[in-house]
């Protein structure tokens, strides 16, 4: 395998690039009040949910427009200066980190939606706004966009990771669901692919080439995606069960069997004790799985009946309905809060977090050898998954100042993506490649693969501008 394990290789390459005065007061003069070299904003910008410490950007630009973000880049092109694109921080794979050094150019405040659609199902929106901030704008419209990675990421960040998160195994991922792109390009030109048409033929598909980039070959400035109409009923369920392998059985027959469920997520023991001390629950600590059924009143109650009977030949039991919107939400909160709980957890711990995902009918092969694995290592940690897709998160929780304890987690999640590998699976389902799985990467596609990421990379960022440092090494 191609990934370190040893403590010394454990930490991203820093290659720090010079960044001019010269470039510095261009910015200032093009840009006034929105750039900014001051260290508390520059720090803020130059981390993100990984557990690595690298030093931050020389500056920071909040751009506002298509045109601020061109000019930026083109000014950056210029003095071949890195440019690091930044939405709210919540990566977890050292994304936004300035490995090279260079200036963290902030999207945030490209948070308005562009045009809605509601006839043909779609949304333009900037880059900047997030995915909670579009479904309270589009309520009003019967229609909401389900791609739910957890944290309220922008939708930008969610097109450039490839997200997915706990709604994907009905509705797809962010490459399903992107229709379309305004993109800047390396040299500061604005282009356009893709059309609000369901489909197209029309030469190379450059929106799914963007989707999934994490910044390295473009700034995206507009994303056009699919919406879907709200669900005429909607119910939830929690089951717990006698073991995680229980569980997991019961996810893959229910998928199996072709049940249309909408979401399914597991949760292990130790995250259940860790959410119900920090979201005040009470809810059994045992293997759970937290489900959610779409569709007309009949269908939900079909397919929530059809669930209820697998679970029963598995052992589950306790199979709990949160009917109102109310217990829904608190439900789905205290998912989402499983990270902040697991990491509160353990004062002052950093969680690296793993990303395997396998097809379905090896999902208990990889997970339970997994668990066992890290049972025995001894280091804290939670496990969620989106099981319905066949993927799933370990987060080992560990003290960032012990060297010892980082390395016996890397190589935990080393041989899980080993493991994942072997059983025809990835080495990340939806939080993309950063620093963290670029050994990886070589492993899962091979050397002529990620050659051919290396050739587009060039021809369409020759000064290696964009993000650079990130997926792959040049």
């Amino acid at each position: 395998m191609n990934a370190p394990t040893a403590p010394l290789h454990l930490l991203p390459e820093v290659q720090q690039r010079d960044v001019p005065a010269a470039l510095i007061d261009a910015l200032k003069a093009r840009f006034g009040e929105q750039c900014s070299t001051a260290l508390v904003v520059r720090e803020q910008h130059g981390r993100d949910e990984s557990s690595f410490q690298v030093p931050p950007p020389a500056a920071v630009v909040f751009a506002q427009s298509t045109a601020d973000v061109a000019d930026a880049v083109r000014l950056a092109s210029q003095f071949e200066v890195p440019v690091i694109p930044f939405g709210v921080g919540s990566s977890l794979e050292g994304h936004l980190l300035a490995v090279q050094g260079g200036i963290s150019l902030d999207v945030s405040r490209m948070n308005q939606v562009l045009s809605v659609n509601a006839e043909d199902l779609t949304v333009t929106v900037q880059p900047g706004i997030t995915r909670k901030q579009l479904n309270e704008e589009i309520k009003s419209t019967g229609l909401f966009f389900p791609i739910d990675p957890g944290a309220d990421a922008t939708i930008g960040g969610m097109t450039a990771t490839r997200a997915s998160g706990t709604n994907a195994v009905r509705y797809g991922t962010m490459r399903e669901n992107v229709l379309a792109l305004e993109v800047v390009t390396a040299s500061g030109e604005v282009i356009r692919t893709g059309t609000r048409a369901k489909k197209s033929s029309a030469g190379y598909d450059l929106t799914r080439l963007m989707v999934g980039s994490e910044g390295t070959l473009g700034v995206i400035t507009e994303i056009t995606v699919r919406l879907y109409p709200l669900p005429e009923a909607v119910s939830a369920a929690i089951c717990s069960f006698p073991s995680i392998e229980a569980a997991v059985r019961t996810t893959i027959q229910t998928i199996q069997l072709g049940v249309p469920i909408a979401r399914v997520e597991l949760i292990d023991h130790n995250t259940v004790r860790m959410v119900n001390q920090y979201s005040k629950l009470s809810l059994r600590e045992e293997p759970m799985l937290l489900m959610e059924f779409h569709g007309s009143p009949t269908s939900v109650k079909e397919q929530a009946e059809t669930v209820q009977e697998i679970a029963s030949e598995f052992g589950g039991n306790a199979f709990e309905w949160a009917s109102t919107p109310e217990e829904r939400t608190r439900l789905w909160t205290a998912r989402h809060n499983a990270y902040f709980a697991a990491v509160q957890s353990r004062p002052g711990c950093k969680a690296i977090s793993t990303d395997t995902c396998v097809p379905i009918s090896r999902l208990a092969d990889c997970l339970l050898d997994s668990v066992t694995e890290t049972d025995a290592s001894g280091i804290p940690y939670f496990l969620v998954g989106h099981v319905g897709d066949g993927n799933f998160h370990f987060g080992y929780l560990i003290n960032p100042d012990d060297a010892d304890e980082r390395a016996k987690a890397e190589e935990l999640n080393h041989k899980l993506v080993t493991r994942a590998l072997q059983l025809g699976g990835t080495c990340t389902g939806e939080h993309g490649v950063g620093l963290h799985k670029m050994g990886f990467l070589l492993d899962e596609t091979g050397a002529g693969a990620v050659d051919m990421m290396r050739t587009i990379k060039r021809a369409l960022d020759p000064k290696n501008i964009l993000n650079p440092g990130k997926i792959f090494a040049l």
